[in-house]
Formats: structure tokens, sequence, C-alpha cells
């Protein structure tokens, strides 16, 4: 693609770094194949070819995007599908993440719309916060049809999803027998308050198999949601703080890896590198923590689990979040480790399709996110499974709404097949 960046401009390394990446695109559209908003509109603006146009002409230009681009931008999941099948390796999450930062400081939006991406920036990212929130909302849902718009959707969300009383998760939870590999386990910010039994499963199915378990009480979020907010400074906070406790973790006693149960939180944390490689206190510290950060599915792929201690007799549905498999490029692996569990493992129509969630998606983009999750709930209960199974806390929150059958964390059925009973940190988590 051609481009126009005068030389003031590209001696700005993010825009730079643009200008690199336009130029990778042939037109081809072979990405408007795999995109889920493309597919829904037939908009070509609303495809990532479209995208990339409107992404090229708002960063050459020096007047401040106007509100057709940035709807076009805004509307993009993130899902990263154009990215898997570009051929010609155009970076488009690098891409379209400068776009948003852009945005972010040149675009004035609407007042309500400013609030709203600001509490939630402020707000989903720190547990704390959150969980008040939800319980919040759960108060305020009957009321929800008079709320105005984002404030209802947010409190028809919460009359729906049960909130578990939280477990705090930090400390060192040791190893079942000897010790195999030494390993960091993010928290998170939205799972510990929505779901936080999936690590709680993670902890008792590494500990089972020899793998002790350290939870920095310090690292939380991943930064991912301020990141495709445009809010990259306080992204960088969140990465920081995570490489802090994870160095102070290495330091006392070693880490072989830094493990995350919520994929879209690994593809944020593998770009730890790219996000600090500006900052020369935390950069090669970050390189490193983002070089051993694999998403548990990873990591167990490669321990050569033990067969299941029981028959299973359970058809699971699994969707593949885009975070893993576009985003990370790990596929393949949670359907080869459910199957060695002993479960019969069904993969729907249209798998490589978002089911919309793509974090705060669902409150900024309602509409849409709405039709991808009918199209992929849909698909996933046409296999007539007895569970759906996922690996992100984004995707599992989403089609359980509408899927009125056990929606869970993949890694909560392994650790089942482990059999519990074998475990002793059962009590104790």
């Amino acid at each position: 693609m051609r481009t126009e960046f005068s030389p003031a401009q590209l001696r700005e390394p993010g825009m730079a770094q643009s200008e690199k990446i336009l130029r990778a695109c042939v037109h081809c559209g072979f990405c408007n194949a795999t995109c889920p908003t493309y597919l829904q509109t037939g908009n070509e603006n609303d495809g990532p070819r479209g995208r990339i146009y409107l992404m090229r002409e708002m960063l050459q230009s020096a007047a401040p995007p106007d509100a057709r681009t940035v709807a076009h931008i805004d509307g993009c999941l993130s899902c990263l599908g154009c990215a898997t099948t570009c051929p010609s390796g155009v970076d488009y999450m690098r891409l379209v993440d400068h776009a948003r930062a852009h945005i972010e400081t040149h675009f004035q939006r609407p007042l309500l719309e400013q609030l709203l991406r600001a509490a939630i920036g402020f707000v989903l990212p720190h547990t704390g916060r959150f969980r008040a929130a939800m319980w919040l909302g759960k108060l305020s849902s009957p009321f929800a049809r008079y709320l105005p718009g984002p404030l209802g959707r947010m409190a028809a969300m919460t009359w729906k999803t049960a909130l578990p009383s939280c477990k705090a998760l930090s400390g060192v939870y040791p190893a079942q027998g000897a010790r195999r590999r030494r390993v960091a386990l993010l928290n998170g910010c939205v799972q510990p308050v929505l779901a936080p039994e999936i690590n709680i499963a993670a902890i008792r199915l590494l500990n089972q198999l020899g793998v002790e378990v350290v939870v920095p009480e310090q690292a939380g979020c991943c930064g991912a949601l301020n990141y495709h907010l445009g809010q990259a400074a306080s992204a960088k906070q969140f990465a920081r703080a995570n490489v802090r406790a994870w160095a102070e973790a290495a330091g006392n006693g070693g880490l072989d890896a830094i493990l995350i149960t919520a994929s879209g939180c690994g593809t944020q944390v593998k770009e730890y590198a790219h996000l600090l490689r500006d900052d020369d206190l935390y950069k090669e510290v970050a390189a490193h923590m983002a070089a051993i950060t694999q998403d548990i599915s990873e990591f167990l792929f490669a321990l050569d689990l033990p067969a299941s201690v029981q028959p299973q007799t359970q058809r699971i549905a699994y969707h593949a979040a885009c975070s893993l498999q576009h985003g990370q490029k790990q596929s393949g692996k949670v359907e080869s480790l459910l199957q060695k569990a002993g479960f019969e493992v069904l993969i729907p129509r249209d798998a490589h399709l978002c089911c919309g969630a793509a974090g705060s998606y669902t409150l900024l983009q309602p509409d849409m996110s709405a039709r991808l999750a009918a199209a992929k709930t849909e698909n996933l209960l046409a296999l007539q499974p007895d569970i759906i199974a996922t690996g992100n806390i984004g995707c599992q929150v989403q089609i359980a709404a509408g899927a009125k059958i056990p929606v869970l964390h993949w890694v909560q059925l392994l650790e089942q097949a482990q059999g519990r009973e074998k475990n002793h940190l059962t009590n104790a988590l």
C-alpha cells in the first residue's frame, strides 16, 4: 500500500512502525473473508481492508479524525482473524492499537461516550472496584429498562451473572510430591470476580502434576482492557506492576513459566516486550517475562498429562477464543488435552469467528456483539453437547448468557478428569 507520511511524522517511532505495516498490505481482501463484522454487514469499511485504508488516511492527516472513521475503527473486535488469513503478514494488531491510541488523543468523543469509556478503564481492571460495581448492578438490575443505554446494559448483564464468593489467591501453592516445575499464575482482574473457580482448578491440577504455583499478590490486570480502549499509559502501568511482581517471584526461587488461564490476557502479556520497548528500566525484564509467558494449554500440552483416572461421558463443544487461535497462534492443544482426558470434543461450524465478547466490546458495541453471540451460541448448541468449554472469561460469560447449558473453562474439565480426591489442596483452596 502506498503511503504519504511526512518525514516529521516518520520520526515518531509509533508512526514509523504503522507506516511500515501499512506498506505491507497488498489490498487482496482475503482478510474480509474471516472478519466477523464484515460478514455481518457486508460493508467494506467494516472489514480489515477498509479499516486499513481509513487508518492510513487518519494517521497521515494533520486534521483530527472524523466521526465516521472512528466509528468503523471502534467497530473492530481485535479478534485478529484477519491476521491469521493475511498472506502478506500485515501486523494488524499493532496497527489498530496505534490507531486507537491516536483517536484517544486527537478525537473529541460525545460526553456520555467519554464517561463510559473512562468508567470501563477505571473500574473493570481493578478487582475490588469491579466486584463492587457488579453488586451495585445486581441491586439496580430490576430497574435496568429505565436506565440510560450503557447503564441499562450493564445492569441487565449483572442480573444474569452469578457472583460467587471470591477467594483472594496469593502466595505459594506447593507441588504434590516431587517438584517438576515452578510457575507464576496471573490472577487477572475480571475473572477472579466472575469465576474464581477457574484459577483454583488450575492450581489444583498443576499441583497434582508436580508444579509449584506462585500467585504474586501485586500481579493483577494485564492491561488489555485499557490498551484496546486507547489508554496506553495506564496499560503500561499495569504491565510494569506485573513485571515487578514476577521479577520478585523469580528472585525467590526462579520461574519456569508465567501461566495465564484467560487467553485474552495471555495475548497482551506476550506483547509486553513491545509495549515497554522504550522503557529503559523495564524493557529487558519485560522481554524476558513475555518470552516465558504461556497460555496454560501450552504448558500442560508439553507436560504429557496422564490419562484420566475415570471415564468421561460428556460431549464437549469447544469454542476456541480468538485470542488463543489468532492472537497467540495456539490451535489444537486444548482439543488434544480434552480428548486425552477422555472427553468427546465437538468443533462448531465457523469455529474461527469471534463470539463478540472482545473485552469491553459488549458494552461499547452491544448490537454487533449480540449478533455475533447469537450466531456463535447457535452453532455450539447445534452440536447437542452436554457442556460448552472455552478458555477465556469474556467468551465464557458471553456464551453462557444464551446457552442454557453449563459453560466452563476447559481447565475445570481437566481437573475433574484427573480426580479431585487425589489432590491434597482440595480443601485448602
